[in-house]
């Protein structure tokens, strides 16, 4: 096990997801601890870590994907928390879901605004905060 990976990863999911990064964690603690390392080694510890681009526009790539894929809300409300935590503007990811209409369509962009309502709502955000 690499200890450095592991330990750079749990900081940078800090950084980016808080408290609700942790409890993706611990949800998978007991039942597939192994997968909850991977989370933390490969995405965050390596991808995350990397130079050339900051956190800010790694979450608004993360969230243009799992908008795209249409399938992935649990993780895409995880990625619009994590996005506003490292300071990209509201605004932003609401043409980040706008921009997904053309290349995954509308079903997969009107999913992904419900659960980003969903998200701002629960923070008390303003769609064109910050515009």
């Amino acid at each position: 096990m690499d200890d450095q990976r592991y330990a750079r990863g749990l900081e940078r999911l800090g950084q980016i997801d808080g408290d609700a990064g942790r409890k993706v964690l611990d949800s998978l603690a007991g039942f597939a601890p192994d997968l909850a390392r991977y989370v933390i080694e490969f995405p965050f510890g390596d991808v995350y870590s990397r130079p050339g681009l900051g956190l800010r526009e790694r979450e608004i790539a993360t969230v243009a994907a799992l908008a795209a894929l249409g399938n992935a809300a649990p993780q895409l409300a995880v990625h619009v928390h994590g996005a506003l935590n490292v300071g990209v503007r509201p605004a932003e990811i609401v043409e980040v879901v706008i921009q997904m209409a053309v290349y995954a369509g509308f079903p997969a962009a009107l999913r992904a605004a419900a659960v980003v309502r969903e998200v701002f709502q629960e923070r008390g955000v303003e769609p064109c905060a910050g515009a």
